[in-house]
C-alpha cells in the first residue's frame, strides 16, 4: 500500500488547533498519530486542541507529559498523550503501556523518532516544517487512519468553502450507518450541522446477482438527502435548510434544528409529542409527492419502491443474523422456505392499499420538538435520505412502535388514535384497512429490526443494540396480534422466534 501524503499550512496557533480539531473528528480506537517537529514547533498545540475537542471542554487542563511521558484522557475516545523526548531506549514503550493503551484507546506521539520502529506503519506521521512566517503541517500514511484523517480535512476545506472555515467542530452524533455529523459553531451565527455523508459501499451479491443495499433501495450517496430535503420543505415540513453542499464528496452544512427530543428527562416517551408526529404524518399522506426529486441542477433522485423484494429482504435480516443468535446454528432450509411463504402470503394483502412518501426510520432519534413553535412546525425531521414509495402505514408504525424507546400500549393506541383522527377530519379513510396495514408493517419492520440489531453486534462490533431486543420481541407480538397475520404468529410461534432470549 502506498504512503500519502497531505499539506497544510498553519498560519498562526489557531490554525493549528483547527488541525488538531479535524484529526480528533477522524480518530478511533486503535489510531496512533506521530507528532513530530523541532521544539516550539505546535505538536503540544495540536495535542492539547485534539483532547480537549474529544473532551468537548475548551477549557480542560492539558499539560505536557514531558515527565510524566504518558498522560490518559477518558474523552469520546480514550486517548493516551505520550511524549518520548526523554525515552532511553524505544523498548520502554512497553513499561509505559503502549499496547494496551492503544487496544483501548488512541495514541499521540509527541518526538516518534526515538521509536519509529516499533510503532505500527498504520501510524499517520504529522510532521511540522517552519514555512515563512508559518508552519506546514504534511501528513502521511496509510490504511484507514490516513483516510479518516483525510476526509476530515477535506470536510474542512468545505467549510472554508461555505464561509466557516474558522468554524469550531464538536462530534454530534452517529447513526448503524456510515453517516456522521457536528455541530460546527462560528461567532455571530447559530450553531450548525456538518453532515458527513460517504457514498454507500455495496456489498457483495446476495441474491440474483445484486447486493443487499440495492434490493432494500438504501440510499447510495447525500443527493438522496438532498432532494427528499428540498421536496418535503416545499410540502410543508420542518427539515433543515441546506446551506452548503457538496454532492460529490458526501457533505452537507444543514441549520440545526434543535437538541430537544420526544422523550421527558426520565427518558420516557411524551405522548402529546407522539400524537403531533401522527398528525404530521397524516398531513404528509393527504399529499401527492413526485417520485422524482431535484438534488442539484442536473442532478435528479428516483425515490424507489418499497417493492416486495425490497422488504423481504429486510424481513429475512431476522433468519439470517436473528435465528443463528438464538439458536447456535444456520437456520434449515426448511424454516426459510415456510418463512418466505408465511410471509409472501401476507404481503398479497397489501394489494390495493394506500401508498405514499414513507420516510423508512420516522421514529425519535429523527424527531426534534420545537415547543417555541406552533402546528407542525414543532416538529424537525432529519434522516431523511432512505425515504422510498410504499404502505402509508409504515411511518406510522415506525413511530408508535419506536424502536429505541418503549412504547407502552396505551401511547401506542394514543398515537393511532391521533392519526385515525387526523385523517378522518380530511376527508374519506377507510380505518380497518389501515390497521390491517398497520399491523403488516409493524411485523415487517420489527422482524427486520431484530435482525440488524443482531448484525450490529456480530458483524459491525456494537453491543449495545441488544439491549433493544426484549422490546423488539414485544412489538412483533403486538403486530402479530392482528387476525390478517394468524398464520404469520403461528410460524412465529412455532419457531420459539417471539420467546424471550439471550444472545
Amino acid at each position: 500500500m502506498a504512503v500519502l501524503v497531505l499539506e497544510r499550512f498553519l498560519a498562526d496557533e489557531a490554525a493549528t488547533a483547527r488541525l488538531g480539531e479535524d484529526l480528533a473528528m477522524s480518530l478511533r480506537i486503535g489510531d496512533v498519530l506521530a507528532l513530530k517537529g523541532d521544539l516550539g514547533a505546535g505538536k503540544s498545540t495540536l495535542a492539547r486542541a485534539l483532547v480537549r475537542a474529544l473532551a468537548d471542554d475548551a477549557g480542560l487542563d492539558v499539560p505536557s507529559p514531558t515527565f510524566t511521558l504518558v498522560q490518559s484522557y477518558d474523552t469520546r475516545v480514550p486517548v493516551h498523550h505520550f511524549d518520548l523526548y526523554r525515552l532511553g531506549t524505544a523498548s520502554e514503550l512497553d513499561e509505559l503501556g503502549f499496547d494496551e493503551a492503544v487496544t483501548q484507546g488512541a495514541a499521540l506521539v509527541e518526538w516518534p523518532e526515538r521509536a519509529e520502529a516499533y510503532l505500527p506503519n498504520t501510524s499517520v506521521l504529522v510532521e511540522f516544517l517552519q514555512q515563512g512566517d508559518g508552519r506546514l503541517a504534511r501528513l502521511s500514511g496509510e490504511g484507514a487512519a490516513f483516510e479518516r484523517a483525510a476526509r476530515s480535512l477535506a470536510m474542512r476545506d468545505f467549510l472554508g468553502q461555505a464561509g466557516w472555515g474558522e468554524a469550531q467542530r464538536r462530534y454530534f452524533i452517529g447513526d448503524a450507518s456510515a453517516r456522521s455529523y457536528e455541530i460546527v459553531t462560528l461567532a455571530g451565527f447559530p450553531p450548525r450541522v456538518l453532515m458527513n455523508s460517504p457514498r454507500l459501499v455495496l456489498g457483495p451479491p446476495v441474491r440474483d446477482g445484486k447486493p443487499y443495499a440495492d434490493i432494500a433501495h438504501t440510499a447510495q450517496s447525500v443527493s438522496a438527502f438532498v432532494a427528499i430535503d428540498r421536496a418535503l420543505r416545499a410540502g410543508g415540513v420542518s427539515v433543515p435548510e441546506i446551506h452548503a453542499q457538496d454532492l460529490d464528496q458526501g457533505f452537507l452544512l444543514l441549520e440545526h434544528l434543535g437538541s430537544q427530543g420526544f422523550l421527558d428527562k426520565r427518558g420516557q416517551p411524551v405522548a402529546e409529542r407522539y400524537a403531533a408526529a401522527a398528525e404530521l404524518l397524516a398531513m404528509m399522506h393527504g399529499k401527492t409527492w413526485p417520485a422524482r426529486m431535484q438534488a442539484g441542477p442536473g442532478v435528479f433522485h428516483e425515490v424507489p419502491p418499497f417493492d416486495r423484494d425490497a422488504m423481504m429482504i429486510e424481513a429475512e435480516l431476522l433468519v439470517d443474523w436473528y435465528v443463528p443468535a438464538i439458536s447456535g446454528a444456520p437456520p434449515s432450509e426448511a424454516l426459510r422456505a415456510g418463512y418466505r411463504s408465511e410471509w409472501n402470503a401476507v404481503l398479497d394483502r397489501l394489494e390495493g392499499r394506500e401508498y405514499t412518501l414513507m420516510l423508512r426510520d420516522f421514529h425519535s432519534p429523527n424527531l426534534i420538538w420545537r415547543a417555541d413553535r406552533s402546528g407542525h412546525d414543532r416538529l424537525g425531521v432529519v434522516d431523511v435520505q432512505d425515504a422510498l414509495i410504499g404502505p402509508s402505514a409504515y411511518d406510522v408504525a415506525s413511530l408508535a412502535m419506536d424502536a429505541r424507546v418503549t412504547i407502552s400500549p396505551e401511547i401506542e393506541k394514543h398515537t393511532l388514535a391521533a392519526y385515525i383522527a387526523a385523517r378522518r377530519a380530511a376527508g374519506v379513510f377507510d380505518e380497518d384497512e389501515f390497521l390491517e396495514t398497520y399491523a403488516i408493517m409493524a411485523a415487517q419492520r420489527n422482524s427486520k429490526v431484530l435482525g440488524i440489531f443482531v448484525r450490529l453486534e456480530k458483524r459491525d462490533g456494537k453491543p449495545y443494540y441488544l439491549k433493544h431486543l426484549p422490546r423488539i420481541r414485544d412489538y412483533l407480538r403486538r403486530a402479530l396480534a392482528h387476525p390478517a397475520l394468524a398464520g404469520l404468529q403461528d410460524f412465529y410461534i412455532a419457531h420459539g422466534l417471539l420467546e424471550e432470549r439471550s444472545i
